[in-house]
């Protein structure tokens, strides 16, 4: 059974789409695919099905950090200069969640998070690019920021980012469905991450906004597909981020953007 999983997980690996996505997540999707009795070919065709639902459907091109980088260390080091910031917006439109923040970037942050201004600490979860939104975030200038995700070679990228403009940040690898990152911050981000999330585990909502340790959660929905279709999204999402809260004596803000319906916890 063990050789059979580990020939599973490699065979995955094969295709370049899934190469930097961690291993542990590739691991449990196997072993949840692998549990409902299929061929070994169906099982690696369920994986990356799997997979491309939850982290690859968010990234439609593969992005080339390579290239990212080389433009980036050509930068003046002040996150705040505008060829900065113009570099950072052009490359949050590779990730799709991203991409769809940035008609309201200048807002959404300073509106969301301006009643626990200046933030000194944060966690981003599952993070895709967001880190580099770090300018348009009301915070003190020597802020603390960590940030995961699943993809290997985008951790290894935001850890050069951290590092080239003088960033108090780590990036690392997480599977959320597994670990919950045991780190106390000001802030932790849980943007558009829950839908992806329940793809492996439905009921892993409420177990992690319980136990992520900081007091305070920006949580957020989408309210399109990817396909841009609203199909009534905002309201079951709100319904659903009622449910999952139910019974928890939380502080809660709610507020209204184009593409998304965000929530600030104050547990």
């Amino acid at each position: 059974m063990k050789e059979n999983l580990e020939l599973l997980i490699q065979e995955v690996q094969r295709n370049s789409k899934y190469r930097h996505i961690d291993r542990q997540l590739i691991e449990n999707v196997a072993i949840l695919e692998t549990a409902k009795g299929r061929s070994f070919k169906d099982s690696v065709k369920a994986v990356r099905n799997k997979l491309h639902q939850i982290a690859n459907a968010y990234q439609p091109t593969s992005i080339s950090y390579t290239k990212i980088i080389e433009k980036m260390i050509s930068l003046p080091t002040d996150l705040k200069h505008p060829s900065v910031r113009t570099f950072c917006q052009e490359t949050m439109r590779l990730h799709t969640s991203t991409r769809e923040r940035l008609p309201e970037l200048e807002t959404f942050f300073l509106t969301s998070l301006g009643s626990m201004a200046p933030i000194t600490s944060l966690l981003d979860v599952a993070c895709g690019l967001n880190p580099l939104a770090l300018a348009w975030m009301p915070t003190t200038p020597d802020v603390r920021v960590y940030a995961c995700d699943v993809f290997g070679d985008q951790i290894d990228f935001l850890n050069r980012f951290f590092t080239y403009f003088g960033i108090n940040g780590q990036a690392f690898s997480c599977d959320l469905t597994q670990t919950i990152p045991e780190i106390e911050v000001d802030v932790t981000f849980i943007l558009k991450t829950i839908p992806c999330l329940e793809q492996i585990d439905k009921n892993i909502a409420p177990r992690l906004l319980a136990n992520i340790k900081s007091k305070n959660l920006l949580v957020s929905f989408p309210t399109r597909s990817l396909a841009g279709q609203g199909k009534g999204m905002r309201q079951n999402y709100n319904q659903h981020f009622q449910e999952i809260v139910n019974g928890h004596n939380w502080r809660i803000s709610q507020f209204s953007f184009s593409n998304e319906e965000a929530y600030l916890i104050q547990k």
